[in-house]
Formats: C-alpha cells, sequence, structure tokens
C-alpha cells in the first residue's frame, strides 16, 4: 500500500447507527446499528494480548518494542475496556505496517480519548523517527457540551511514514491579505516576497561552513542550509555541486537577497506562489469565503468541504470528502494504493475514486459495505466487487452460523441481495419479530407501496409463511417476499401461492403476492424478486461526482 488511512472507533461506548429514508423518499427515523463503539476485555482480547506479547505465538511477526509496550500497559491500565481496544489496534497496526511500501504513509484517526495511548503504539511500530505530524483537525466551530469541560470541537490525525523516504506532495492554501501587507515587503519582477533564513543553527565541516557572499556563518555558530523549496530550482546536474556551486548558481538565478552594507547574513526569497503550505492544523471555519491574498478573515479555503450540497449522508461517523481528499492528494502518488480498513460509509475509498488512486475498502458490517456500494453507485455510477461476501450456500450458512452476532449479519447481509431497507432499529432484540425488512414501491396514482421482507437462516415452516401474511395485512403492505437460508417446502409455497396476486397499474401486470426466495436462487441462478417498477433506493442518495476515474483492475488480468 502507498497510503493506509484509518479511522476506528474510539472507544467511546457509543452504539453508530445508519439513518435510512421513509416510504416518501425522505430522511426517516429508522435506523439499524452499523457498528457498536464498545470494547470488552474478554477471551478475544485475552487471546490478542498473548499473541503480542509472547513470541511462540507471534512467531516473530510482532516487533519487541510493540510486545513490551503492550505488557507495559498490561500493568498500567489492567484488564479493561481501554485495554482492550489498545490490544486490538495494536495487532492491526503491526499487520498496516507490514503491507505498507517503503515509502508509504499510515494516517489515524482519532480523538482525544486514547490518541496518547495510539501515539505510543505507532511510535513502537513505526519507530519514533517516522512520527511526522500530529495534525489537529478543527472539525466544528463550537460544541455546547453540557459537562465541565472546555468544548471538544478538534480530532486527532497521526501522521507516520515507514522509512524516511516516503512520498509527500503537500498542497498550499491561500494567503491572507494582512499577512501579505506585513510580511511580503520586498517585490521583483517574479513578484511580492519576503526574505528567509538560508542558515541552519550548529557550525558544520566542509563547504557548507566556509564564507560565502561576505558573510562566514562560522562565526555565528551556524551553516548554510538550502530549504527543499529553493532546490527544487536546481537542474538535475546540482546533484554534484558543493554548497558554494549551489549558492552561486542560486545568486544568479535572483533567489538570494545580499544585504548591501554587508550588515547581516543573506536570505532567500520567498514568494507567495500558491500559497502557504500545508501546516498541521486544518481548520474548518465556517462562513469564510477567499481566494489568493483575498481576505484578513482567518480562512482555510479547504475548509468549506464540510456541508456541500448532497455530500453528507446520515452516517455518524462520516468525514468530510475534502479532508481525505487533502490526505490522498499528499501522501499518494497518482498511480499508488490507498486502503482505508475501517472505512464505513466510505468516504476515503469515494475521494480516492474521485482522484483516480486505486483503492481497497475494509468494513466488518454488511450494512456498512451496502451504504458504501450504494454511495459508489450514486456518486461514479459503477458497480464495485465485494471480497469476502457469501457467492454459495455454504458460505451464507457459515455467515449465519459461525461468526460472532452471525444471525445479524446474515439478516443484513439478506437484505442487500434484494435491495431491502433493514427495519426494527437498535429495538428489534430477542425473537424474530417476523419484518426485518421493506421495500418501497411506486404503484397507481404515484401512491407508494411496500414489500415486507421476512428473512430466516434456520429451520423454515408453512406458519412462518403464514405470519409473513398476516404481516402484511396489519402494515397494510402490498407484498411480501420470504427469504430463507433453507429451501422451503411444498406447503409453504401453497401458502405463499394463496395470497393470490398484486396487480400494478403501472405495468399492467400481476405479481404473486408473497414471493419465497432461497439464497441459493439468489447467489447461484442469479435470481431476483418480481417486483413492480419504480423501486426506491433505501439509502440516502449521494450526489454525483463528475471527472470519476476508473478503478481498473487492481492486480491485474491474471
Amino acid at each position: 500500500m502507498d497510503l493506509i488511512y484509518l479511522d476506528p472507533p474510539f472507544n467511546s461506548n457509543a452504539a453508530y447507527n445508519v439513518i435510512f429514508k421513509d416510504e416518501s423518499g425522505q430522511r426517516s427515523d429508522a435506523q439499524i446499528t452499523a457498528f457498536d463503539d464498545t470494547w470488552h476485555w474478554g477471551p478475544d482480547a485475552e487471546q490478542q494480548y498473548l499473541y503480542l506479547t509472547n513470541s511462540a505465538h507471534h512467531v516473530g511477526h510482532v516487533p519487541s518494542t510493540v510486545s513490551a509496550l503492550v505488557g507495559a500497559f498490561h500493568a498500567g491500565i489492567r484488564p479493561s475496556p481501554m485495554l482492550a481496544y489498545l490490544v486490538e489496534m495494536s495487532v492491526r497496526l503491526v499487520e498496516l505496517h507490514r503491507v505498507l511500501k517503503p515509502t508509504g504513509s499510515l494516517y489515524l484517526h482519532c480523538d482525544p480519548t486514547a490518541s496518547h495511548y495510539l501515539k505510543l503504539v505507532l511510535d513502537a511500530v513505526f519507530g519514533p523517527k517516522n512520527f511526522r505530524n500530529e495534525i489537529i483537525w478543527r472539525r466544528t466551530s463550537g460544541h455546547n457540551k453540557l459537562s465541565r469541560q472546555f468544548g471538544p470541537i478538534h480530532d486527532t490525525l497521526l501522521f507516520y511514514s515507514k522509512s524516511a523516504d516516503f512520498y509527500l506532495h503537500s498542497g498550499t492554501r491561500p494567503v491572507m491579505r494582512g499577512y501579505v501587507r506585513e510580511w511580503f515587503t520586498g517585490e521583483d519582477a517574479s513578484g511580492p516576497y519576503r526574505t528567509n533564513m538560508l542558515t541552519g543553527s550548529g557550525t558544520r565541516k566542509g563547504t557548507s561552513g566556509q564564507p560565502w557572499g561576505g558573510f562566514n556563518p562560522t562565526s555565528v555558530g551556524r551553516h548554510w542550509a538550502i530549504p527543499r523549496s529553493v532546490r527544487g530550482l536546481l537542474p538535475p546536474e546540482a546533484d554534484g555541486w558543493d554548497t558554494q556551486q549551489t549558492l552561486d548558481f542560486l545568486n544568479a538565478a535572483g533567489v538570494i537577497y545580499i544585504p548591501r552594507d554587508g550588515a547581516g547574513q543573506p536570505k532567500y526569497k520567498q514568494y507567495i506562489g500558491s500559497g502557504i503550505p500545508y501546516q498541521d492544523i486544518w481548520a474548518y471555519q465556517p462562513y469564510t469565503q477567499g481566494t489568493l491574498y483575498g481576505s484578513d478573515e482567518a480562512i482555510d479555503e479547504d475548509v468549506r468541504w464540510l456541508e456541500h450540497d448532497g455530500e453528507r449522508l446520515p452516517y455518524p461517523t462520516q468525514k468530510p470528502l475534502g479532508l481525505l481528499v487533502r490526505i490522498i492528494e499528499s501522501s499518494c502518488p497518482p498511480s499508488g494504493l490507498v486502503l482505508d480498513p475501517f472505512c464505513g460509509c466510505g468516504t476515503a475509498v469515494v475521494a480516492a475514486q474521485k482522484l483516480g488512486r486505486k483503492w481497497i475498502g475494509i468494513d466488518v458490517t454488511y450494512l456498512a459495505i451496502a451504504v458504501m456500494q450504494a454511495r459508489l453507485r450514486d456518486s461514479f455510477e459503477i458497480e464495485v466487487p465485494i471480497e469476502g461476501s457469501p457467492t454459495e450456500v455454504e458460505g451464507a450458512r457459515k455467515l449465519s452460523q459461525q461468526l460472532p452476532n452471525g444471525r445479524e449479519q446474515f439478516e443484513l447481509w439478506a437484505l442487500t441481495l434484494v435491495g431491502a431497507m433493514p427495519v426494527g432499529g437498535t429495538q428489534k432484540k430477542g425473537a424474530d419479530k417476523g419484518v426485518d425488512g421493506v421495500i418501497t414501491f411506486t404503484g397507481a396514482g404515484g401512491k407508494l407501496e411496500t414489500c415486507i421482507v421476512s428473512v430466516k437462516s434456520g429451520h423454515v415452516t408453512r406458519a412462518q409463511v403464514a405470519e409473513l401474511k398476516g404481516d402484511m395485512g396489519a402494515q397494510g403492505a402490498a407484498m411480501g417476499l420470504f427469504v430463507t437460508l433453507e429451501e422451503p417446502t411444498a406447503p409453504m409455497r401453497l401458502e405463499a401461492t394463496e395470497a393470490g396476486f398484486y396487480h400494478s397499474d403501472l405495468s399492467g401486470r400481476d405479481y404473486p403476492a408473497v414471493q419465497i426466495i432461497t439464497i441459493r436462487e439468489l447467489l447461484e441462478e442469479g435470481r431476483k424478486p418480481n417486483l413492480p417498477l419504480l423501486i426506491l433506493s433505501p439509502y440516502q442518495q449521494a450526489h454525483r461526482i463528475k471527472r470519476a476515474a476508473e478503478q481498473g483492475e487492481l492486480f491485474g488480468a491474471s
């Protein structure tokens, strides 16, 4: 990977929900849990702790620095939700470091809940020398938190590289007019400029410590230090030049200022250029606009990302597209590969697609994956492949029976196969309530009709089909869909047939009012429910992104 961006749950003890559209196509209060941001010390955390700290378990795959740090956490924090979180994150960060290219970078998005611990883990995994920045993202202008503290309005981005030879192409932001007036007091044919230091602290032997331009840097405990921005003006053959030759070239090019009276040291001319390079505070400042030297306000032009019409989806941890665009443009080369292992609603992969980078997104819930698929479809009119999703009946059975909360994950996954919106939200607990999803379509005279969906992963009976018919009557649904992992019996099909038909005035066709469809038919035969026209998407629609880039083949043809 060239770039890894991760925005993991923050251990904030919160259950995050996705909000869907209602039958009219408007935002609804229907919710269902996307993931539970709660960590517990239990058998899984204990197993991961043993893996991290015991060489017999990790057989050399975990650096000794990580093992020692996690052991110290265990002694200091003791088994707790925070320790469980740090253990789980440590395992993942070790693996993410492994799959980074030597020139790659990682940005970990977190909040003050655990950022101080996570920085220690990253130091242990990457090495302190590969720490680049702690970037402060001011995500809002104010927060009226009802507690005894100052308003929490920022998140933290911890930026690390795998080595000193990493890709970084930092952009710029506009320059404020007042800043130009105060500091850029010189001007020549290239425009306004300010003078800046051409020396660094400490003396050096060799040509970087010798006098030049009437000034001896050694006499004041300094040496010639040519900044990277100025070195970019040098020709390719400058690689073999010494410091004196380099200074001569830059002086001839007119980018060095030498005081006429000999008082003071030579400096380089820093021009406004395209603006100020990005610093380590990225601020969301509402109600501000401006262009290059266009305002006296403390603006940051990129901050107007947050509430673009159509960009914001009702996903609670969604980050603005512009934030991810900045990160990807800065740290992923145009032909590079981006990985987001906690991709949620997919802002990182949308940004990567927009910029023409290849990408991989990973999430633990099928609901988040469905939201992401819908967003990419709306934004770019593309269908993306999903790895790890069941493709045949046995895989679906394993999902249902062998994974933690497998039954719920199977249900959400099955609903995505038929394009249904999950219903019940966080209130649907315990025994199956019968109705798991709903599909909305347009009936006669523009009236919105519903098809309710029941998903079963275990033994199925005729009584369950009869229950679905009863739910149709109780909810005024025009149709019912029974999705089953196991094959239906003949009495079940007879029960469905006895429900009769729904007639659509729009298509002039009759549709079986109750339909039974199996996972085998959906996966292996490509069958779809026989439903009327004008079915509405259950997800809030993302805005269309123009100039979309093709994702292309990630690993090439075999």
